[in-house]
């Protein structure tokens, strides 16, 4: 599946007690018919009221806290199976309340995001998250400096910028994701203001690389827009891939919408 083009691998464990390794994880990725940005792997529920509990695994075989392109993906899944509109998964991160509308709308609550600099984490403290000292390039006129850090299951650095090519995150983001504030490394996102409703988004997501769409980076982008008085507090946030409609209500819970789309289904028995 993808969301927004973002690759999307499901694999549904429910009946097995299977739990896949790091290797495992990076050799299924390294495939070209399987390769993913994320894959979704459902588990039987561990709590009651939940469909599953979802284990998130990069393209390196890392575990990621949150994807929300990938829970609108297993949403759509769980949809069509149960034909209910709303249910619950469960993840390392807590549990996310999906509502499936239709397979372009579909809605994911991303829980409140962490602003804390130990909830972020980083290795050090700063007072104000809204803008941390960190820059790229020449000390006297960095290209890009003072990125927002929010915490939205993953950990999240959003560099404010005119234009979204002003350099190459090819190539400094690997270099950011792995900095030394950040302990538990980062997604790295550029962010460009098109007016108080939009935002165009660029993404470095961690363990996996340049991706078409990071559900999470655009949650991070919409509140750390709104917290730096940029942006109101609905916007929609244009990926590589499309838009996102993102909303941080008032009980402080990010609500992101958006559509996925089914590529193929095997059927594997082992």
């Amino acid at each position: 599946m993808n969301g927004l083009g973002n690759e999307i691998v499901v694999v549904d464990l429910r009946k097995d007690s299977h739990v896949f390794t790091a290797g495992e994880a990076a050799a299924i990725a390294a495939s070209s018919r399987s390769h993913f940005d994320q894959m979704m792997v459902l588990h039987a529920p561990t709590t009651a009221g939940t469909e599953a509990y979802v284990r998130i695994y990069n393209t390196d075989g890392s575990e990621a806290q949150a994807c929300g392109n990938g829970t609108r993906c297993i949403g759509w899944l769980v949809a069509k199976e149960t034909g209910k509109p709303s249910f619950k998964f469960e993840t390392v991160a807590g549990v996310l309340d999906v509502e499936v509308s239709d397979i372009d709308h579909i809605s994911v609550d991303m829980g409140k995001p962490r602003f804390g600099w130990a909830d972020i984490p980083l290795v050090e403290p700063f007072h104000d998250t809204r803008a941390i000292e960190l820059q790229v390039g020449p000390i006297d006129a960095p290209l890009i400096h003072s990125p927002s850090v929010a915490n939205i299951g993953n950990p999240h650095a959003v560099f404010w910028v005119d234009r979204l090519d002003i350099v190459d995150l090819g190539k400094v983001g690997p270099m950011l994701e792995h900095h030394r504030l950040f302990p538990e490394r980062a997604n790295i996102s550029l962010a460009q203001v098109v007016n108080r409703h939009e935002i165009r988004l660029a993404t470095w997501e961690r363990g996996a690389g340049l991706t078409r769409a990071c559900g999470s980076a655009a949650c991070a982008a919409a509140v750390s827009g709104a917290r730096k008085k940029l942006t109101d507090r609905i916007v929609t946030v244009h990926v590589p891939g499309g838009p996102l409609h993102i909303e941080w209500r008032a009980d402080d819970h990010i609500v992101m919408t958006g559509p996925v789309q089914d590529e193929y289904a095997d059927v594997v028995v082992v």
